[in-house]
């Protein structure tokens, strides 16, 4: 199959049964900056937080974690997290800390109503192939005009992501260090 024909092949929608939810979870463990190597992160960037499957279902129960298939198999996730669940998983606790300190166009980011973009990644055969805006897109439309911004966080090593996401329209609006990494705070209008 060439690439066109692939990406036609490509089906979006929200993650609804335990096997896409696992999948999921497969997908991000294979993406670990835990494990993959140092030449890999920098080649094919890497994700950080560990879900689990209560935490993934808990989410989904609050926003659609939006997944891209291929031959109904995950081959890339949006996760989406509400501000509500700030405490369910401890290594995002710092992040939600420095979104209260941040500042989206002058206003303080706790005055916009925002979600969390809790991760994103596209399996390393789908990659180059513009995925990861589809899959932004996808959530975008699924959750119509409730929220004004999307924002996460990417380690300032992770440069392939940050390139990517500020193409999409993310702007940085801020950068902090936690036990573990410099982080980017991003910040993308989703009524542009």
């Amino acid at each position: 199959m060439n690439k066109e024909s692939i990406s036609e092949a490509i089906v979006l929608e929200v993650a609804a049964t335990d096997l896409h939810f696992n999948q999921i979870l497969a997908l991000q463990q294979e993406n670990l900056y835990s494990a993959i190597s140092a030449a890999q992160q920098q080649q094919q960037g890497f994700v950080f937080a560990e879900h689990n499957l209560a935490l993934l279902k808990k989410m989904a129960g609050h926003l659609p974690q939006v997944i891209a298939t291929f031959n109904n198999r995950v081959i890339g996730y949006n996760l989406a997290m509400h501000v509500s669940l700030r405490n369910e998983l401890s290594s995002l606790i710092p992040m939600f800390n420095e979104f209260e300190r941040c500042r989206y166009r002058g206003e303080l980011l706790g005055s916009y109503n925002y979600m969390v973009g809790g991760q994103v990644c596209v399996h390393r055969d789908f990659r180059g192939q513009g995925l990861l805006n589809r899959l932004y897109q996808e959530t975008k439309s699924k959750v119509g005009e409730l929220y004004q911004l999307c924002v996460t966080e990417i380690s300032t090593r992770n440069i392939n992501s940050l390139k990517v996401h500020q193409r999409m329209g993310f702007e940085v609006i801020g950068t902090y260090r936690d036990e573990k990494e410099l982080w980017n705070v991003v910040a993308w209008n989703l009524g542009e």
